[in-house]
């Protein structure tokens, strides 16, 4: 992990950041013991006493010399602003979509904790006698929201933003960067993202053919009166629509492998946790699809698992 994060973040970051820098340590050494706090679900202390315990692993990245807990703080403020978390985004991408060509893609939100609170703090009993059950309820949580590769569960953008909030508004905001990355030639979303607005951005902007459940509104047998809503109502694409989960599927990855809880009390350092969450993943990714063609290419001729998988990638990608 400490390798691959270190190849994606000197593809991308330079050495360092002013000339007259103290050139202790390099921007990609500090970028991945911020992965490396995210794998290893601990905070920054954590990582500082798991580096000193582990000089093998900082050998991995070239370090000689372990950082301090602070460093790495004011490291995650200057190294995940949202040009540079792009950026490093971008280069994960181009890892695996080596033609910048995606099939299918799927967009959606998920809300993440702010801290690791008992459930039984949540939802208990307001006294021993009595049967009524006091609920506790959180106003505001942070909130992701990513469009995903549904073929090897890569993120292609993202948006931080503060929940609960309607998912409607963000889908251009989400689009766009990944627009950008990678030619999308379908779109998925559920029923939170119905607009004609949002066909109309995708299909006549950036040529993405959309797939959304035109159910917004109140219900009725009438046919929608726009073109792209109505087509959604008599031409819908089950089969593809299918694969929407995938991008549940991403969700749960990132929190049952990084935790869905985040460690940083203040908003800005939150939306940083939940950038640094999606490198992480897309890191993994790399690592998991290499693994699989490592494999592969080790087994023996006359086992059909390599060329299972080999012919059901090639008929995902190239439709053949």
């Amino acid at each position: 992990m400490a390798k691959a994060a270190y190849a994606v973040a000197l593809k991308t970051l330079p050495e360092y950041t002013h000339r007259f820098s103290p050139r202790k340590f390099t921007q990609p050494q500090l970028f991945v013991c911020l992965v490396l706090k995210i794998f290893f679900k601990t905070d920054y202390r954590g990582m500082t006493a798991l580096l000193q315990d582990w000089p093998e692993l900082c050998e991995t990245f070239a370090m000689t010399t372990v950082p301090h807990y602070t460093t790495l703080q004011k490291a995650a403020k200057r190294l995940l602003s949202s040009a540079r978390t792009d950026h490093l985004l971008e280069t994960t991408v181009a890892t695996l979509c080596q033609d910048k060509t995606v099939a299918l893609a799927a967009l959606d939100s998920t809300g993440l904790e702010t801290g690791h609170i008992s459930r039984y703090f949540v939802q208990r009993k307001r006294a021993t006698a009595l049967e009524t059950v006091e609920n506790t309820l959180y106003r505001r949580f942070p909130k992701l929201a990513v469009v995903c590769d549904c073929f090897n569960h890569m993120i292609l953008s993202l948006v931080t933003a503060r929940g609960p909030s309607v998912d409607i508004n963000q889908f251009c905001k989400t689009l766009k960067p990944a627009a950008e990355k990678v030619r999308i030639e379908h779109l998925l979303a559920d029923a939170g993202y119905d607009s004609e607005a949002n066909h109309q951005y995708a299909r006549e902007v950036h040529h993405i053919k959309t797939t959304i459940p035109a159910r917004i509104g109140r219900p009725t047998t009438q046919l929608p009166k726009t073109p792209y809503r109505r087509e959604m109502k008599t031409d819908f694409d089950k089969d593809n629509y299918g694969q929407r989960w995938q991008v549940e599927t991403v969700f749960s990855m990132i929190k049952r492998n990084q935790g869905e809880a985040l460690r940083a009390r203040s908003y800005w350092a939150q939306n940083r946790e939940m950038m640094l969450k999606v490198l992480t993943h897309n890191i993994g990714i790399i690592l998991l699809v290499k693994e699989l063609f490592y494999r592969a290419c080790l087994t023996p001729l006359f086992s059909p698992t390599p060329l299972i998988f080999l012919g059901w990638y090639y008929t995902r990608k190239f439709g053949k």
